[in-house]
């Protein structure tokens, strides 16, 4: 089984609010309507919220808790947002001919303290040994510690994997993988830095690249990159065997790729490896 997350900054534009990616949507689609055709992978789908829950949630403050009548109705704002951009998703994936089914998390799982604790996956099981591709997406939460609060994507993903037996978790994005910046020269001057994607991120040389890892671009109440990292971090020490790979959806053709198999971007796992940087000529010393 293969869990696939189109992340908020692929599918939409996060610099302005409420505004989708129709073309990178739309390609999207056909992409993993082609990959259903050829494979016999069981798959589930996950969307961020990008430039809608993203924005409202920031907005109105409701990852860290809701309590006045003021933040419950931020909170209802965030899902029905939140619920517009998915909805979009889901009617172009059905356009591809993918057989979708809406699961918003807010209504089958449940927090505390920020954390989701209880869920109900019996439909998304029901739906999968029938065909349907479920599709999850970053959502608010009821909270039994802070009243509400907002879950990614990936802890969505992360709670799942203790239900299904997964294979592999993609992370399509709108940069190659995870970027490590560094100086070039031990003299070079500020801002005379370069990047590289790191081939490989592993709890034994997490701690060391971490502080050269960037944010998001536009609002994330998630933890943007280095949140995903860690995330993912946590859960492939959870279960060893799982392969999660970050790469790039804008590229045409690399979601088909990745659902076939193909070692795209970076890979988090759980073991060390002798090459961990793929350094494009230059040395850090």
């Amino acid at each position: 089984m293969i869990f696939l997350k189109l992340g908020g900054s692929l599918i939409t534009d996060k610099t302005q609010d409420n505004t989708p990616r129709m073309d990178v949507i739309r390609r999207l689609a056909a992409e993993i309507h082609s990959a259903l055709s050829t494979q016999k992978s069981a798959l589930l789908l996950g969307h961020g919220s990008g430039s809608f829950g993203h924005a409202a949630a920031k907005r109105h403050g409701t990852r860290g808790g809701v309590g006045s009548p003021a933040q419950w109705r931020g909170f209802a704002e965030v899902s029905v947002i939140a619920a517009r951009l998915n909805r979009i998703l889901a009617d172009a994936l059905h356009d591809a001919g993918v057989p979708v089914m809406s699961f918003p998390p807010s209504a089958w799982l449940r927090c505390a303290d920020g954390r989701i604790v209880e869920s109900d996956t019996t439909n998304i099981q029901f739906a999968l040994a029938r065909g349907i591709v479920p599709l999850v997406m970053g959502d608010v939460a009821f909270d039994s510690v802070r009243g509400g609060t907002i879950v990614s994507t990936e802890e969505v993903f992360a709670h799942l994997t203790a239900a299904f037996s997964v294979e592999s978790v993609l992370l399509a994005g709108e940069t190659a993988g995870v970027y490590e910046r560094w100086k070039k020269r031990e003299d070079a001057g500020v801002g005379d830095a370069t990047s590289a994607v790191i081939r490989k991120i592993t709890p034994f040389n997490w701690a060391q690249i971490q502080t050269g890892v960037s944010g998001s671009h536009g609002a994330d109440v998630t933890g943007g990159m280095a949140g995903k990292v860690r995330d993912m971090l946590d859960l492939v020490q959870r279960h060893p065997t799982l392969t999660v790979r970050i790469f790039s959806g804008l590229d045409e053709g690399n979601v088909l790729r990745a659902l076939g198999g193909e070692a795209l971007g970076t890979e988090v796992a759980a073991t060390d490896d002798a090459r961990l940087i793929d350094l494009g000529g230059w040395m850090n010393a």
